[in-house]
């Protein structure tokens, strides 16, 4: 099975690629919706830049994909795309939005190829846990939920960390693995990397929101 991840950079991408590496399929592309309006209803916006860095790690080729974020129209952009690989399915990260799950199956059944969507309805804590049980280094990227504050941009889960989103999620009632948009993530690090991201930026604060504004990403490789 030949396969392509849609990919953002963030959790619930990596999660989804790493699935289909233990099915024993070949990874053969990240693509990845470079919205370059801002917004979207579908796609990722910000810190999607930085799977090509990640497709670096991994020694699979990185296929941007350019659009304006206009609804209805973005999907057809993601098709073109796709038309131009060798595969057999798409496997994404989709959670719990039936509007882009619906579309995504709606294209790839267009295309002639398979839709996987192997997180579907996860409970939101499984997910969340499961990422830092595996190794994976999950950086929080922006927030914008009551509970969360500044100092959490930049941040990389581990258990201690971890251990108090869920505490925050729970008192404050918000999304633990932010999935209605309480926080945004990239991953530096994980068990299908052969090193590590470094990422260096600045903070930047809006009263009650806030994200991290990449300036630069290097790479550490593992010994």
């Amino acid at each position: 099975m030949r396969v392509a991840i849609l990919s953002s950079g963030g959790k619930d991408s990596a999660s989804a690629w790493w699935w289909a590496l233990c099915q024993g399929w070949d990874v053969d592309y990240l693509v990845t919706m470079c919205v370059t309006s801002g917004d979207s209803m579908m796609f990722q916006v910000p810190g999607t830049e930085i799977v090509e860095h990640q497709a670096r790690l991994a020694g699979i080729q990185w296929v941007p994909i350019k659009t304006n974020g206009e609804q209805e129209v973005e999907i057809s952009h993601l098709e073109d795309g796709l038309k131009r690989l060798d595969i057999d399915a798409l496997v994404t990260g989709a959670l719990r939005s039936d509007y882009q799950k619906s579309r995504i199956e709606r294209m790839c059944h267009s295309l002639g190829i398979i839709s996987y969507n192997p997180l579907w309805h996860q409970s939101p804590l499984d997910h969340i846990t499961g990422l830092v049980a595996n190794g994976f280094g999950v950086m929080i990227t922006s927030v914008a939920c009551e509970g969360l504050d500044q100092s959490w941009l930049g941040k990389i889960l581990d258990n201690q960390s971890l251990d108090d989103l869920i505490k925050l999620s729970n008192h404050h009632r918000f999304n633990v693995d932010g999935e209605g948009g309480e926080y945004e993530t990239i991953v530096v690090s994980g068990p299908h990397f052969t090193g590590s991201l470094v990422i260096d930026g600045q903070v930047n604060w809006y009263g009650r929101r806030g994200e991290l504004s990449i300036d630069s990403v290097s790479v550490s490789l593992n010994c």
